[in-house]
Parts: C-alpha cells; structure tokens; sequence
C-alpha cells in the first residue's frame, strides 16, 4: 500500500510537483491550500507524513505545527522560502522532525521523507528491545521514554536520537556520528538543528535540563550518554 503525505502548501505549482514527483516513487499526496483544511483533513483521514509550509494564508506553519504535536505524533517536514536558522531551530523547537528550506531539489525533498519515515518504522525492528539507567526506562519496540514510568513525549527523531545515545552510553559521539546514524542518506547536518533536538530531550528526561545528568556535552567532541547510577 502506498504511504499517504498530507502536504499543507499554499503555491499550487509546487504542491503539484511535488505531488507528481511523488507519486511516481510510490507516494499518495494529498495537497491542501491552507491551514484550516490541512488540519481537518488531518483529523479526517490517516496519513503516514506531514509535509508543512512556513508561510501559510491563514495560519503560520509554527502554530500548525503546535496544534498537530497536541494531537499527533505523525512525523512533520517543514518548508520555508525564508531559510533562516532562527526559524529552523523554531520549527525544530515546536515537534517539526526535520527542516527544508525553498527552492528545494526534489530528491532532497524524497530523501528527508524516507528518513522521517524510516525512523518512524523503527528500521525494521520486530522485537522489543528495552533499557533502564535508574528512573529512566527507554522502549524501542513502543517507541517511549518513561521516567518513573511517566510517558515523556519526543518526536520520532527525538525518540531515535535518545536511543543511539543510550545504546552507546559511555561513548563519546560527534555530531557527524550521529547524524550518519539517524539520516541514514547523504545530505547536509545541521549542527544546531541536532543541538536543538538534543535540548528537547534534555527537557523531556532531565530533572534539570540546564544541569544535565543523563545527555551530557563533551566540547568539541559532541555527547555522551552517562551510565552512572547516581544519575537520573
């Protein structure tokens, strides 16, 4: 069965590009104008990705974002025509899973949505696999994070990002190591974005994410995940 994207997107054109190009690799999108029918027909139907403009007519793509992340946590690829970092770690900062600025190549565009959705199958994985540092318990095979058994909400690269770290607990990891592990394709790291990630599982996992005990960072080498028990 053909995965379904939801594209919110205002410029018809490239919503029809995109749909095209798409669908001649496997895809089914449905393309909305505007934010107020993009989000119902979220709401109505199920879809396996969400592909959100910025700059919408009716609702900027941050406060989309925002409202689809109370709800869902279907994997979200953000666009913009701005391309500023500030929006970017915002989008990041919100639940987005990943960032494209415009103009984009198409194949960039298919690469980042495999990954997304790639990291949203679990890579394949069938069995359950689980790890515990003390309060902290960490379900691959649910995809969750528990803390004292509490539900702490991550997105599916956030999710991904935690998980490479605490199977590699006491290693140091740059940021290129991680960023080959969790994109699994060619295309460019964004350091800030990954910093940006990590901060959000600071806040989800950490008692005080400004003093992290868990995720810590190691200057100019990247982080490590500590095992020790006196940690959360």
């Amino acid at each position: 069965m053909a995965e379904r994207i939801l594209m919110i997107e205002d410029d018809r054109k490239l919503a029809e590009m995109v749909g095209e190009y798409l669908g001649q690799r496997g895809f089914e999108l449905t393309a909305k104008g505007d934010a107020a029918t993009g989000l119902e027909a979220l709401q109505r139907g199920h879809f396996d990705a969400l592909i959100l403009d910025v700059m919408l007519p009716d609702l900027d793509g941050f406060e989309v974002c925002r409202r689809v992340r109370a709800q869902s946590d279907i994997p979200v690829l953000m666009l913009t025509a701005r391309g500023e970092d500030t929006d970017r770690i915002v989008g990041l900062e919100l639940g987005a899973d990943d960032y494209l600025p415009k103009p984009f190549n198409p194949r960039e565009l298919l690469a980042r949505l495999r990954a997304i959705l790639r990291r949203r199958a679990g890579g394949g994985a069938s069995r359950t696999e689980l790890l515990r540092f003390g309060r902290l318990e960490i379900d691959r095979g649910a995809r969750i994070a528990r803390v004292d058994g509490q539900d702490r909400p991550l997105t599916s690269y956030q999710f991904d990002l935690l998980w490479t770290l605490a199977s590699n607990a006491g290693r140091v990891m740059s940021r290129d190591a991680l960023m080959d592990k969790l994109r699994g394709e060619d295309l460019e790291a964004f350091d800030r974005s990954l910093d940006v990630h990590v901060s959000r599982i600071r806040a989800a996992i950490e008692d005080d994410p400004k003093h992290p005990r868990r995720i810590i960072t190691v200057r100019g080498a990247g982080y490590v995940f500590a095992k020790r028990q006196d940690a959360q």
